[in-house]
């Protein structure tokens, strides 16, 4: 938050910090205090969640936004009193702002009805097809950051579920981080303009790795 700030929000259990954290991790239900521990404890959660995800959602299921927050609950529920609830925080990463938090609601119903409506289920046979909805839908959702924690896995997380819509296997997604973070970051970027060409090309080369590692 800023100085611009209009209303303080510090009294909000998702601006808070964990005591003893030196500020380094958010107020959370299991009083962790370490990063490693808290980094531990949301991938053992999401790696369960996913697991049920899915084993639940089919091909032909059309994905919401009141999904979208029921995976966040499900994942972080026990971690966070306000997992699976839209952020009332402005937030940014690596100077990059994200949407005012008085937007996302808004935001959410427009993602739902303009990019998951049209590309969930995503079952077209078309791979170009199929490559551009991945893309579109990740970098929306990203670009909104409706929860305080938790938006880029969420959003690998639905990259995942429609890529299994349309067949293909589970993807493999070491190619945003470590070395390519910077191509994933621009990629991001370059969707404020709705240029998805570069995610499109991300999304190319995870298809392409993980039919190698499948």
């Amino acid at each position: 938050m800023t100085a611009d700030d209009r209303y303080d929000v510090s009294d909000l259990p998702e601006a808070q910090y964990e005591p003893g954290s030196d500020g380094l991790v958010l107020r959370n239900r299991l009083s962790l205090t370490s990063k490693e521990d808290m980094d531990a404890a949301e991938a053992t959660a999401l790696e369960r969640t996913m697991d049920l995800l899915v084993r639940t959602y089919d091909d032909t299921h059309r994905v919401t936004a009141a999904d979208l927050c029921d995976w966040h609950r499900l994942w972080l529920g026990d971690i966070y009193e306000w997992s699976g609830q839209y952020r009332r925080v402005n937030i940014s990463k690596d100077g990059f702002p994200f949407s005012a938090a008085a937007q996302v609601s808004t935001l959410m119903n427009q993602f739902e009805g303009e990019v998951l409506r049209r590309w969930t289920p995503c079952s077209s046979s078309d791979r170009r097809e199929v490559v551009h909805a991945l893309a579109e839908t990740h970098v929306e959702l990203v670009l909104i950051h409706p929860f305080r924690e938790g938006n880029g896995r969420l959003a690998r997380a639905l990259s995942t579920l429609m890529a299994l819509q349309a067949g293909l296997p589970i993807l493999d997604f070491r190619s945003m981080t470590g070395e390519g973070k910077l191509a994933y970051i621009v990629a991001i970027q370059a969707g404020l303009d709705k240029a998805y060409g570069p995610m499109e090309r991300l999304f190319e080369q995870i298809i392409e790795e993980s039919g190698q590692s499948s």
